[in-house]
C-alpha cells in the first residue's frame, strides 16, 4: 500500500483517481456524499414498495446492498484507522 495514487480530475465530494496496478481509473466518493447515496436509494426503495414490483425491487435491493457493503468497509477502515465519520451512524 505504499505505491501512490494519481489524482485525474480536481478533488471535489468525489474525483477519479488511478490506482497503481490497476488498468482503468476509479472513482473516489467523499465518506458523506457515499452515505447519502445508500440514504437516497433506502428512500427509493420504500418508495418503490408501493408499486408492488418484484423484479423493481429485486433491483434496488442488489444496489442497496452494494452501496450498504461499501459504507460498511469504509466505516470500519475508518474506525480501524482512528478517524471519525463525516455523518452520524445510526
Amino acid at each position: 500500500m505504499s505505491e501512490p495514487a494519481t489524482l485525474l480530475s480536481p478533488p471535489r465530494n468525489y474525483a477519479v483517481v488511478q490506482l497503481p496496478g490497476r488498468r482503468f481509473p476509479g472513482v473516489v466518493f467523499q465518506g458523506d456524499s457515499l452515505h447519502s447515496l445508500l440514504v437516497k436509494i433506502e428512500g427509493i426503495q420504500r418508495l418503490a414498495k408501493g408499486y408492488k414490483d418484484e423484479d423493481l425491487d429485486i433491483e434496488l435491493l442488489e444496489v442497496q446492498e452494494l452501496l450498504s457493503d461499501v459504507v460498511s468497509h469504509y466505516e470500519l477502515v475508518c474506525e480501524t484507522a482512528g478517524r471519525s465519520l463525516p455523518y452520524e451512524k445510526l
